[in-house]
């Protein structure tokens, strides 16, 4: 004899999928939301020296995102667009919502490095330094890729041969040296005035540097490139 209950089983699943919403299961498409993120990435990224390859994780084909209008990629504070990061991506219209994709982007070019030990306080010459290829992204953010940089610069500190130069590892030179007398230009509103005296310090250029005047009294200055001393009152 029939189960009537069993029988109505198929007839409710039926009726159900018949009412629900035209288009309920699908969410937002992947392409437009990938695309805005790499679009993002590639506009950050413009200018950087080398090859840029950019790898980005998909959106989940099964989310259940409302479909955007006009998906709008952002970074998150600072972020930067190398590296592995994550990139945003918003819509604001008809639904609110925000997803992040994994994005990872190398930069392959070449970088400076020593090509031998380097000691501290010494003047970098050409035949001090050599490249090689690698991935920037992989690197310090200030690593040095023209050798023009690093050339006529002072070492910060010793440095071990095969070292990726940094700007933070170089200065420039000292434009003061201790026990040089130096003209001291001092001015303020509507006046200035000058005067020498002795430096207490080295100091390169933008550099804060101590002199003694000739009455004893010791003040303090920015060194400029022509080797005088700034004072501001």
């Amino acid at each position: 004899m029939p189960n009537h209950a069993t029988m109505r089983l198929p007839l409710l699943a039926a009726l159900a999928l018949s009412l629900a919403p035209a288009g309920a299961s699908a969410g937002q498409p992947a392409a437009p939301v990938e695309a805005a993120a790499r679009a993002l990435i590639e506009a950050r990224t413009q200018g950087l020296p080398g090859e840029v390859s950019i790898e980005l994780s998909p959106l989940d084909p099964g989310n259940q995102l409302p479909p955007c209008a006009e998906p709008l990629a952002f970074l998150p504070a600072s972020s930067r667009a190398w590296g592995t990061f994550s990139v945003g991506v918003r819509c604001e219209s008809p639904v609110a919502w925000t997803v992040y994709l994994r994005a990872r982007v190398k930069v392959a070019a070449d970088y400076v490095i020593a090509a031998r030990p380097l000691r501290a306080g010494q003047i970098v010459g050409p035949d001090d330094l050599d490249t090689r290829r690698g991935d920037l992204a992989a690197l310090a953010d200030d690593v040095l890729t023209d050798a023009s940089q690093a050339i006529g610069r002072q070492t910060r500190r010793a440095l071990a041969k095969d070292s990726a130069l940094q700007a933070r590892m170089l200065r420039a030179p000292a434009a003061v040296r201790q026990g040089d007398s130096v003209t001291i230009i001092g001015h303020g509103p509507g006046f200035q005035v000058s005067n020498t005296g002795r430096a207490l310090n080295s100091a390169a250029p933008g550099e804060t540097v101590r002199v003694r005047l000739p009455n004893n009294q010791v003040i303090t200055g920015t060194v400029r490139t022509d080797g005088t001393v700034e004072i501001t009152y």
